[in-house]
């Protein structure tokens, strides 16, 4: 991988990892339309540039993180579930990853549920991440389980989760966003945990690739967040399920053409 695909990758992570859209769809496509060979510090790389993402949340939200200790046991309640499956459904998550086939069929039946989604949950009754209960922020937590089949998208299954739970739109996006900064720490600690636990390390020239893909991820995430929250707020989510809808469709024709279509 070099540094345009890189910075390619890195901006592709940035739009999508908080979008209701499946970064990992969108990874596929571009991987495998640039060529990229997967190996152990692609996948790496592909994890840690989240650590950018998350950090446009932090400075974005930033006061919002010292708000009350009751924010942080909310988001440690919401964590938990994800822990816990990922824990013990680890090896058939990672046979998961590695079918496009079920990426882009998560996609499409992801994208028919978020048109209707709007219809569904209309009546709203917390318009504040503050107002979230533990329950409530712990059955948020069990949907985020859904975003560990991939092409399902994180941010669809807690955002469509905090709206089941009588969410408005802002508040369960908003929520989306937290959970996001441990969930994705943990994931990429993790990954690094394996990947020098394997046996791997990281040269100069992809710790130059990382650095880069962070502040790249962190810049395009900033933009995206703050244009998602403006949309979502005056359109919904019916655009957002017919894009899916299309995405996982490339996909299958790639498939069905005989292309050679890669999760990295």
């Amino acid at each position: 991988m070099n540094l345009i695909e890189a910075i390619v990758l890195a901006i592709i992570e940035g739009l999508t990892e908080f979008l209701p859209v499946s970064s990992t769809g969108h990874m596929i496509i571009a991987s495998s339309l640039m060529g990229i060979q997967s190996n152990e510090f692609v996948k790496l790389f592909t994890v840690a540039i989240q650590l950018g993402a998350i950090l446009s949340v932090i400075v974005l939200y930033f006061k919002r993180f010292f708000q009350s200790i009751d924010f942080y046991i909310k988001l440690l309640i919401a964590f938990i579930p994800a822990v816990i499956f990922g824990l013990l459904f680890s090896k058939k998550i990672d046979a998961l990853l590695e079918s496009p086939l079920g990426v882009a069929l998560a996609l499409v039946i992801g994208g028919i549920v978020l048109l209707f989604v709007d219809k569904w949950f209309n009546k709203p009754v917390s318009d504040s991440t503050s107002q979230i209960s533990h329950r409530q922020a712990f059955i948020i937590g069990l949907f985020q389980c859904l975003s560990m089949i991939p092409g399902t998208s994180r941010s669809a299954a807690t955002i469509v989760g905090g709206m089941a739970q009588k969410l408005s739109r802002k508040a369960a996006a908003e929520f989306s966003f937290f959970l996001a900064v441990p969930t994705m720490f943990g994931a990429t600690v993790k990954k690094l945990y394996d990947f020098y636990k394997d046996g791997y390390t990281i040269n100069s020239q992809d710790m130059h690739l990382l650095i880069i893909g962070n502040l790249v991820a962190f810049i395009v995430a900033l933009i995206a967040i703050r244009s998602f929250i403006t949309f979502l707020q005056n359109r919904g989510f019916r655009l957002f399920g017919w894009y899916r809808i299309i995405i996982g469709g490339i996909i299958l024709v790639f498939l069905l053409s005989g292309y050679n279509l890669q999760v990295i």
